[in-house]
């Protein structure tokens, strides 16, 4: 069992092919397991508490923060939180696992800054924002006013790929995800 692994970031616009990637890197045999993050929002109809996110509402989650359980935290959107708790980290590390995160961009560059030496951090790029509108209306989950809204923040987190350690373009899911399987696994060896 290991004191503490390591640490592997995951981040992109919404629609870039990120969870996608996070899930085919999970079952390649990288001894990878997934951070399940918490979040301020009700669930939706098919998630579950512990296994999607873990749903503690705005208040808790805010006393979190004060009492500075989270690795991470983000106020994505006004009153709604996103974070992951340090429990979370600890209980994949005791089970002799490395952490893989699927975060936003901010909370991606934080857990990097936290965590310089342990954390390789990917920022999974669309090959276009054309294709990534393509994507986001190809999901038929989001209305078109949400649509916009993931658009403009994409552009905005698209200028942070420059902070990760390794930009990987998904204009091909198969060799993006081994891409990342190959820098994640000569990061592990380190």
């Amino acid at each position: 069992m290991m004191k503490h692994g390591k640490m592997v970031v995951v981040s992109a616009p919404s629609g870039a092919g990120k969870t996608t990637i996070v899930r085919r890197l999970l079952a390649s045999g990288l001894n990878l397991e997934f951070s399940i993050s918490a979040c301020s929002r009700q669930p939706r109809a098919n998630e579950k508490n512990g296994v999607d996110y873990y749903f503690i509402s705005e208040g808790e989650f805010r006393k979190r923060i004060k009492r500075s359980e989270f690795v991470e935290w983000e106020e994505v959107y006004d009153g709604c939180f996103y974070g992951t708790l340090k429990q979370e980290v600890e209980r994949i590390w005791a089970a002799g696992n490395h952490v893989i995160f699927d975060v936003d961009v901010k909370g991606g560059l934080n857990i990097k800054k936290n965590y310089t030496d342990i954390c390789l951090s990917l920022f999974i790029q669309p090959p276009s924002l054309a294709e990534l509108e393509r994507r986001l209306r190809g999901r038929m989950t989001d209305s078109e006013e949400r649509i916009q809204q993931r658009l403009k923040k994409s552009v905005y987190e698209l200028t942070f790929a420059k902070h990760f350690d390794r930009i990987i373009i998904n204009d091909n899911l198969d060799q993006a995800v081994q891409e990342a399987h190959n820098a994640i696994a000569t990061f592990i060896e380190k």
